[in-house]
Formats: structure tokens, sequence, C-alpha cells
């Protein structure tokens, strides 16, 4: 018997027992068996004292319990889940499984979990009976505008600069790179939603005997709370920057994606989901969905000011750093070296990270197919290919770095441009297209 296996057999059940709405907090309990865990939102109590309808934000917090959820229960995969709280229809039972199932694609894949959509869990609500809204008053304008620090929230708020005056900043577990990305872009203290998410130690400690870990669909957290907080703010939009990238798999001849809740689909649900169930504002989409993560890095080079304060390394993020260590610095080295020279680039990162041959494993896994794509948010390869080539074009005449001219001198062929690209299957507000079409954007 394997692990996932044993586990499963040991705590049979999961339970969201309750979830709790204070001033300044929101408290969730989960209780697997003896194991009790309590996570907790902390915020400004002004930012939800606002809120027009209080009954609709007590299900939109419940829901966003839903999505903290599976964070605790992947640690030992209980195939009951219980929950004791809310209200859930067989709808909305079908549509959580699909998240969980989708968005721990790759947990399954990493821990050797073989199951599939329907034996994997089963949720078992007390409720049935779900409650409903009448829809508020539209709002005016006014965006929520979650900022994570790297350069794809950066070209969102700018290219929404013209509504500064009535937009909101959205940052969680604020740290120097998502607020200094917020204060460049014009937003003062007032303008940002700071909130803290704590994680229950209770987790971590059952991680360290054994128990399962894994990456979970956090961005559908995000999706939860920046509702919520958007609602509460009176805001029309929530504008995300997922960027059309985040559909490709990292798995070949699979479906695992590290992005699944940054993808186009989970989009479509949960823009599905909440004027299903909650209400028809504020409207959830994401502004650069129509563009290639090339035309993202080319907009974002534009906005020299905010080389010195982005930042979007997982593990340099407690020092708000760049590791020059991983893949995803790697990732973000190549797209910027197609606009930036060698000196912009080691004043960003402290290093030439093609130089260094000790990658050779995470650059193949970027760039060709018969390698499993890092467990990033990064971009196409097609995307990083263009990037490479460009990135030597620009050298021209000079020495390139090791890993470039490894690539080059095998792959003589010019990828195709992707500067005229644009998905149509977006969900971006008419009036709003045309952020992506003025003249000089690309």
């Amino acid at each position: 018997m394997n692990r996932f296996e044993q586990l499963r057999e040991k705590h049979g059940e999961f339970i969201y027992e309750s979830y709790e709405i204070n001033k300044d907090s929101f408290v969730f309990r989960f209780r697997m068996d003896d194991h009790l865990f309590t996570p907790k939102w902390i915020f400004d109590p002004k930012l939800t004292e606002k809120a027009v309808n209080k009954e609709l934000l007590e299900y939109a917090v419940f829901s966003l319990g839903m999505s903290e959820l599976v964070s605790y229960w992947k640690c030992a995969c209980s195939p009951v889940v219980k929950i004791n709280c809310g209200a859930l229809n067989e709808d909305q039972v079908k549509w959580w499984k699909k998240l969980y199932f989708n968005g721990l694609g790759e947990f399954f894949y990493r821990n050797g979990i073989d199951t599939d959509i329907e034996s994997f869990m089963e949720i078992i609500p007390q409720n049935g009976v779900i409650p409903s809204f009448k829809s508020d008053s539209e709002p005016e304008t006014g965006f929520l505008i979650p900022v994570g620090g790297g350069k794809d929230s950066v070209v969102t708020l700018e290219l929404l600069k013209e509504y500064n005056d009535k937009n909101l900043c959205y940052i969680i577990n604020p740290r120097g790179a998502t607020l200094n990305c917020a204060h460049t872009a014009g937003y003062s203290e007032g303008s940002i939603v700071g909130v803290k998410r704590t994680i229950d130690k209770e987790l971590l400690e059952l991680n360290a005997k054994g128990y399962l870990n894994g990456h979970t669909p956090l961005s559908a957290v995000i999706a939860f709370s920046s509702w919520i907080f958007a609602y509460c703010g009176g805001k029309k939009y929530i504008a995300l920057s997922n960027e059309s990238s985040a559909n490709e798999s990292n798995v070949k001849d699979t479906g695992i994606n590290h992005q699944y809740s940054k993808s186009t689909e989970f989009e479509a649900d949960f823009r599905n989901y909440t004027k299903t169930y909650f209400a028809d504002f504020p409207e959830y989409f994401s502004l650069l969905r129509p563009w290639s993560e090339w035309q993202i890095t080319k907009r974002f080079v534009s906005y020299p000011k905010y080389f010195p304060v982005f930042q979007s390394c997982n593990l340099g993020s407690k020092t708000d750093s760049w590791c020059a260590n991983c893949a995803k610095c790697l990732y973000v080295y190549i797209m910027l070296s197609a606009f930036l020279d060698d000196n912009r680039l080691m004043d960003i990162f402290g290093k030439n990270m093609l130089q260094d041959r000790e990658f050779k494993d995470m650059f193949n896994g970027l760039v060709y197919q018969d390698f499993d794509k890092p467990f990033e948010c990064v971009g196409t390869r097609a995307e990083i290919k263009l990037a490479l080539y460009t990135a030597a074009e620009k050298r021209n005449g000079r020495e390139l770095p090791l890993l470039l001219k490894e690539y080059i001198d095998s792959n003589k062929e010019k990828p195709s441009s992707l500067d005229d690209y644009f998905d149509n299957n977006n969900f971006v507000p008419k009036e709003f297209i045309g952020l992506l079409q003025r003249e000089g954007t690309l």
C-alpha cells in the first residue's frame, strides 16, 4: 500500500466545520480526526464594513473557505469531505470537484498518485438548499487589481493608469516588491487593499512528519478573496493579469497544468459561478488574456522605472530578491534578454544566467517538448524560443553566453513573430479591448 492509500485509510473524513466573520478577520475551521486547522485572513476593518448585502458577504466568505480547504485536505487526501457549514447544491459539488481535481494535477503527478475525478473525493454537504441574492445596483466603475509584484501585474497597472483615482490594488501578504510596484504605479497606501493570509502550523507539522505536500490551485483562492474585497469596496471589475500562455500544460500529452487556476477554463468557470451564486458584479476577468507572454514582456520593458522593484521569484519572495537559481528566474531572464542588454540584466539578477551550464536541465525543460516543462508560471515554448532567437540577434557580433550559443548553433530557423498575436478567447469587456490595441501598445 502506497503513502496515498495509507493516509486515506487512516483519515477517512475531512470536515469543513465552520467559518467566522469578524470585524478584522475571517477564520476557517477544518478538522481531520484529531487535527484541527484554523487558517485566518486578517485585514483592516474598513475593508468589509461597506458590504451592501451581509448575507451575500457571508456566503462568499464560506466559498473562500471552500477554496482554502484543498490546501489542507491534500495532506492526507481523505476520501470523504463533509461540508458542515454553508450550503452547496449538486452542480456546485461538481464545480468544486472539477477545480480540486484539475488544480491538483501537478500534486498528483509529482506524488505518483493515480486517481480519477470520480473517486479521488466525495463531497457531502450537510445543507443542499443554497441562498439566493438579489442583484445590487451596478457599480459605476473602478477596478480591483491583484498585484503579485511581477511584470504581468505591472503591465496591467500601467494599462489601467487612467482609472487610478477609482482603482484599488489588492495584495495578499504585502511585501517589498508588491508594495513598491503599487507605489511606483502611483497608488498611495489608502488605495492598497493589503490582507494577511496565514497557514495553520498544524499543516506544516504534518508535512514534516511525511504527510503529502505539493501544489494547489492558489489562484482560485485569489479569485474568491478578490471578489469579496472588490464587492465590499464597490468596484465594478476585478482585473487579473493572466495571459494566454497560462493554458499550456507542463507534461507532454496530458492536461497537467501548474497554472490551471490561471487558465481561461477556470476563468470561465469562476465567472459563471459568481454570476450564478453571488451577483453580476464585480466582474472577474484577465485584462492580459488576449496577449502572449512575448507581448507582455515587450510592453513591460518600456517601463524601466519598475526594473529595480519588480520580482516574481518564489524562492526569493521573502527577501524581495531574484534567487537567480530557479526555473522561474531563468525564464524571466530569457524573456527579458530579448530586449535588455547584459549589463541591465546583471543589475536585475546579479549574474548572467545563460552563462551557467548548471541550468542546462532547466533550460531544456523550458525550451524542448521532450522534457517536462518546469512547474512554474512560465510562458510557452514558442515564446521562449522567439526570445532566445531575438536575444542572439540583439547580441550580434558579440560572444553569446553559453546556453544561448548552444541553442542558436543547433536552431538556425527564425521562429514566427508573436507581435500580432491576439487570443480572442477572452472575457475582456468590449470597452477595454482598445487598451490592448492602441497605436504603440506593442
